[in-house]
């Protein structure tokens, strides 16, 4: 559900969100379209009570800090890749 909502609440695309994860693309794919079904019925039934608008601004907040971890773990994400490169990049310059 976690993995769903990076997609949902981030509008990340799918691939991008998968590669973070290390799971594959159809996978995400599937839980984030199981994700949208089973919001979309959550909607559909009668709701008893709204949020208080104490219970928004919460909600608010914590969606603001998942995208900013999310952008936390792409950056981190990118600089393991670059650093892989310059790793192997030495390794190959190294005599043999």
């Amino acid at each position: 559900m976690e993995a769903a909502h990076r997609v949902i609440d981030t509008g990340r695309t799918v691939a991008e969100v998968a590669r973070d994860l290390g799971v594959g693309e159809q996978l995400l794919g599937r839980w984030v379209r199981d994700e949208r079904i089973r919001q979309g019925a959550a909607e559909a039934a009668p709701v008893e009570e709204e949020l208080t608008e104490t219970e928004r601004a919460e909600l608010a907040r914590l969606r603001r800090r998942i995208a900013e971890q999310d952008r936390k773990l792409q950056d981190q994400a990118e600089d393991v890749a670059f650093l892989k490169k310059a790793s192997a990049y030495f390794a190959a310059m190294q005599p043999k």
